[in-house]
């Protein structure tokens, strides 16, 4: 008698959880294309541009693994409906803003949501699946299903941007999120998997804390000042917090993250690379996005431009990726990927800041698509092979969250250190230039208002308008140095991997995507 063929995944589970990945990761990326506009609507001041990303990022980056426990724990489909809801509540409220502060509010709801959508709809397309093979092709649409929302991201931006209003980006999330939540009410199958799983409260509240008080020291330096009390406090804050949480996953009996696996050297190295080289992908994204807006005042649909060539080009080389990654070394890939990231930094710091040709674009951050593409592929790969079988998923897990840990760091460092260089430069500039006492002494008073971003974008009648070159001449240089930390950055993880990152037992791709499909995080996460 032949055997039964297995369960196939529900169908409507499967499209559930893509929609509900495309829609998070839309999510993540809608406002790469917009920084423009929300300087020009919102008059953002010194750093307020930069925790417009961020404050979605970090929920996401700190709840992402928690949001997977509680859907073991009291049901997936609940989550994946929840998710949703949250994440349209917060684009609503991000539509209607008034201000900068309720868009980050906004942001934060949404990332709130994004943070349970992406571990969830993973999870139960998982659950649902009863062999390798099925696994991998349901996980393989999954991840598909992702790069779509990180190609369309830019798209939907760019077009309601230059043809509507910022607001109706977040409006058309919106309404694809309630699409999503419907979509999962009526079609999504329940599952659970409670046992030998338990919420790490110890953990989350420190990572939590720890993490925001060092975005928050980062962030707020350039225009606070480094030696100021409140930046200084949160630097003492992220220390302790970061050393309790340490000490609470020593004791945890289910850890949010396992430290023993850092006493394995490749796991640790390939831990370092992962923070490292997505520090440097999405500060690049970064850098594009305020050189495109707010610096240059390109419409949103030529900065969707740049945006396509940053992540539009991972859901095609996808299929090549997954065929490398089972012929070739994950270590060689991720070393070729992480230096054709440099590369394209290193071309993109020459650029001229009045060089508003989207031609040269093309070259600089083509490579740092291409080159992003193959190290998102293969950065948990590599971590998974250094630990034995059945650390595999929390090794992916933990690489996961190191990982969004580097996409969060990118904006907030790349923001401090090119805004600190641009309003030194500025500064400078001013004092040695011919503009009458008036101008300067406008110019200044906007210096320090609003920093040179503000300078940048006054009308050029008005009296500080004679110093805009000034601050276009010092934002270049500043954002041209924030591209040269980006390759450094990815140019030390390639040199890490290539030197440090030796030797290893190589296993079947499929087995270590199977093991490791609990910890798969945000693969190919864009922002701005």
């Amino acid at each position: 008698m032949p055997p039964s063929p297995s369960p196939r995944l529900p169908l409507g589970t499967l499209i559930a959880g893509c929609l509900a990945v495309c829609l998070a990761q839309i999510g993540i990326a809608i406002p790469a294309t917009l920084n423009g506009l929300f300087q020009e609507h919102l008059h953002p001041v010194g750093s307020q541009l930069t925790w417009i990303s961020d404050a979605f990022l970090l929920p996401v980056t700190v709840l992402e693994l928690s949001f997977g426990v509680l859907g073991d724990l009291f049901g997936r489909k609940r989550l994946l409906v929840g998710g949703a809801v949250l994440l349209g509540a917060g684009e609503v409220v991000a539509a209607a803003s008034s201000g900068v502060h309720q868009l980050w509010v906004g942001q934060a709801l949404a990332g709130l949501g994004a943070a349970a959508l992406f571990p969830t709809s993973l999870a139960m397309i998982a659950a649902g699946t009863h062999t390798h093979a099925q696994r991998a092709r349901a996980i393989a649409v999954w991840a598909s299903s992702l790069s779509a929302g990180g190609f369309l991201a830019p798209l939907l931006g760019g077009i309601t941007g230059t043809y509507g209003s910022w607001r109706w980006s977040f409006v058309v999330v919106a309404i694809v999120a309630a699409v999503s939540a419907l979509v999962s009410v009526l079609l999504a199958t329940d599952s659970r998997s409670p046992e030998g799983r338990s919420l790490d409260i110890g953990g989350q509240i420190t990572i939590g804390v720890g993490l925001f008080a060092l975005l928050y020291a980062v962030i707020q330096g350039p225009t606070d000042g480094w030696g100021s009390a409140p930046v200084v406090v949160a630097f003492v804050v992220a220390a302790a917090f970061l050393v309790l949480f340490v000490a609470a996953e020593r004791r945890a009996t289910s850890p949010l993250l396992r430290l023993d696996l850092f006493r394995n050297r490749s796991f640790a190295v390939a831990s370092v690379v992962a923070v490292v080289g997505m520090f440097s992908f999405l500060g690049t994204a970064y850098g594009a996005s305020i050189r495109l807006g707010p610096i240059q005042h390109q419409s949103p649909m030529r900065t969707a431009f740049a945006f396509l060539l940053l992540n539009g080009i991972t859901p095609f080389l996808t299929p090549l990726t997954s065929r490398l990654l089972a012929r070739v070394s994950a270590r060689r890939l991720l070393t070729a990927g992480l230096l054709l990231i440099a590369a394209g930094d290193f071309l993109a710091a020459t650029l001229a800041v009045d060089d508003r040709a989207l031609t040269s674009l093309i070259l600089p951050l083509g490579l740092v698509g291409v080159g992003f593409a193959l190290t998102v592929s293969s950065i948990t790969a590599t971590a998974v092979n250094t630990v034995p079988v059945p650390l595999a998923g929390m090794a992916s897990a933990s690489t996961n969250l190191l990982r969004d840990f580097g996409f969060t760091l990118g904006p907030a460092v790349i923001g401090a250190v090119a805004l600190s260089q641009a309003a030194s430069q500025v500064t400078k500039s001013l004092a040695g230039s011919q503009l009458a006492p008036a101008s300067q002494a406008a110019a200044h008073e906007v210096l320090k208002e609003g920093g040179p971003l503000a300078l940048n974008s006054v009308p050029a009648s008005s009296p500080p308008g004679a110093a805009r070159a000034y601050a276009l001449d010092a934002l270049g240089h500043g954002y041209s140095i924030g591209f040269v930390v980006c390759g450094s950055a990815a140019l030390f993880a390639a040199l890490l991997v290539l030197l440090a990152l030796r030797g290893g037992t190589a296993r079947e791709p499929e087995a270590a995507m199977d093991e490791g499909v609990e910890g798969v995080g945000v693969e190919g996460a864009v922002t701005g």
